[in-house]
């Protein structure tokens, strides 16, 4: 008798639990107290072959993602480059392309957040 006592209050002790509403309960992927990542920026992936540099981008979030290819050249008597800026979309691809006359140095992406209403479109 005394076994199904204590299995009663477990059970009743459980069922409560599971009845809470969900304010009284954090959802488990939101931490109490830790800022929110900020969903932003296009993921590029960025190639350098000899004097060419080729840039793919995708933008896996809401807000539009203004990118643009800065290539540096190894001579010093070469001109760097810096491609003007495209917008990449939510969902959308795009590719951006530089070169220099001989070796490229070193090629990167910036991104620039466009402001809600500003997107070309």
């Amino acid at each position: 008798m005394r076994l199904s006592l204590s299995l009663a209050s477990v059970s009743v002790a459980v069922l409560l639990v599971m009845t809470l509403p969900d304010e009284a309960a954090p959802h488990p992927r939101v931490a109490a107290g830790k800022p929110v990542p900020d969903l932003f920026g296009a993921a590029c992936r960025t190639v350098v072959h000899g004097s060419h540099a080729v840039s793919d981008c995708h933008n896996p979030y809401v807000d539009v993602d203004r990118v643009s290819l800065h290539v540096e050249c190894a001579r010093w008597w070469d001109l760097d480059t810096d491609a003007a800026p495209v917008e990449a979309g939510p969902a959308q691809n795009v590719r951006l392309t530089g070169r220099c006359w001989k070796e490229v140095r070193s090629a990167w992406v910036t991104h620039e957040r466009v402001p809600t209403g500003q997107a070309a479109g």
